[in-house]
């Protein structure tokens, strides 16, 4: 057993009976892997085991593992738990597999199991409990980050820390995302403060709800104004709910499923007045669709997450369901689209930002193969396994055609991601999300009425 973990505990609150190895409550449920035929078909879609070739990190592999637990073949300990948190999360095996095999579902719940029964000590829980508990959950304090890092930017001392070499006394694969760190900008949650409604501009057609995000409005607040812009030009008025908090995704990633139902509930009772929540997050949008997973043992709040979940819509899709308004202004360029896992595995988004960037004048689109293959973001992924992630990103580069200047995609994770490789493979492409694109046409079109062209 790891030094960095302690002993498997018994839960005195466990009142299911027949799990096997599996002591607390929330195990995986097995109808998740009854289904599973161990075919293979899944085996070709998946990063880690493209790289391993291990069968333990193959996602047929993980289900066997998840299922031997269950019935007593194996117990919940460290060569179990090395598979499970390898695991990018990414979804492309439920993609390929012919019976929907929910492994997703399943990685994350037996996540849970393990941080109940093998919960993290030491420095690894103080990093945890700072990001997970102290900082996300808490956008006061993720704005008072975001005007750290925006001195830092502003102030010289950036630069200063980067030409006396001081920035290398961190992790390399921490100074190589420093070195892509967007530029730091006002949040919306802050800019809007005392608006209770941003009004659509001319005739109203819907109110919508806003997802801002934690990391997404400090570090990505840009995206979030032009998801603002594009909105309120195609009649929306947007209704950003103070009492809004971070979705969860990152910490039942982390198996704190206790604190993903924490936030599911304040995020439910926060948009309880929306008849849509909008996200631009691919990652929060998944979580949120998901929220009925997290309260399946508590049917008061199942049907409330349920209801909830009905509402959330990717801005793409939105966008393209309810009609939108189709920019006249060229932009010239040549780019090529990547699939946010969590946008085309988990919410089955692939075509609706594509036909967004088509509809915009100049904008030439070049295939990416193999698009839908994860970059190795997942969530805090890569930081947390830096080599596999850097393999991943790796592979993903090499099907990111040279002849293009922008890539773009829907999810921020992946966008620092993909930062990151165009850094490190020396290439020059600009990094943008799909809504940018389009406020940026629609903002073009303005100028030139107002220029009277």
């Amino acid at each position: 057993m790891s030094s960095k973990e302690a002993p498997i505990k018994e839960s005195p609150m466990c009142t299911t009976k027949g799990l096997g190895n599996y002591l607390w409550n929330d195990p995986p449920d097995e109808n998740k892997w009854a289904d599973c035929v161990h075919c293979g078909m899944c085996l070709e879609s998946c990063p880690t085991y493209e790289q391993t070739g291990m069968e333990q990190h193959s996602p047929r592999g993980r289900v066997y593992l998840i299922k031997s637990v269950a019935e007593g073949k194996l117990e919940v300990n460290k060569q179990f738990m090395d598979p499970v948190f390898a695991c990018l999360d990414c979804r492309a095996c439920t993609t390929a597999c012919p019976a929907d095999v929910d492994v997703g579902g399943l990685i994350e719940e037996a996540r849970g199991q393990i941080r109940q029964a093998m919960p993290l000590t030491g420095v690894k829980k103080a990093v945890n409990d700072l990001f997970l508990k102290g900082l996300f959950p808490h956008q006061n304090r993720l704005n008072a980050i975001g005007s750290l890092l925006k001195f830092y930017q502003k102030s010289g001392m950036q630069k200063i820390v980067r030409k006396t070499g001081l920035i290398h006394i961190m992790p390399k694969h921490l100074v190589e995302m420093e070195a892509i760190l967007p530029e730091i900008k006002e949040p919306v949650r802050k800019k809007y403060k005392n608006e209770m409604v941003i009004k659509a501009k001319g005739k109203a057609k819907h109110e919508v709800g806003f997802l801002t995000g934690c990391i997404m409005d400090v570090m990505f607040s840009d995206i979030n104004q032009s998801t603002i812009n594009v909105l309120t030009r195609n009649g929306n008025n947007v209704v950003i709910p103070k009492n809004q908090t971070c979705c969860g995704a990152l910490h039942v990633h982390a198996g704190d499923r206790e604190t993903g139902r924490k936030l599911a509930k304040q995020n439910i009772e926060a948009f309880e007045d929306c008849e849509k929540v909008i996200v631009n997050a691919a990652g929060c949008g998944c979580m949120m669709k998901e929220y009925p997973e997290l309260f399946k043992n508590d049917p008061e709040w199942h049907k409330k997450a349920v209801e909830f979940s009905k509402k959330v819509e990717d801005i793409s899709k939105y966008l393209y369901d309810t009609g939108y308004e189709k920019p006249k202004a060229e932009i010239k360029t040549r780019i090529t689209y990547h699939d946010a896992c969590h946008l085309a595995h988990g919410q089955g988004i692939r075509q609706e930002p594509r036909d967004l960037l088509l509809d915009i004048p100049g904008v030439e689109m070049v295939h990416m193969p193999n698009a839908d293959r994860c970059c190795g973001s997942a969530g805090i992924y890569n930081i947390t396994n830096p080599e596999m992630a850097g393999a991943v990103l790796k592979s993903k580069m090499e099907n990111v055609p040279e002849d293009v200047e922008m890539i773009s995609m829907g999810n921020p994770g992946c966008m620092l991601q993909m930062a990151l490789g165009v850094q490190k493979y020396g290439r020059n492409q600009k990094i943008v999300h799909t809504v940018q694109l389009l406020d940026w046409a629609y903002q073009k079109e303005d100028e030139w009425k107002n220029r009277g062209d």
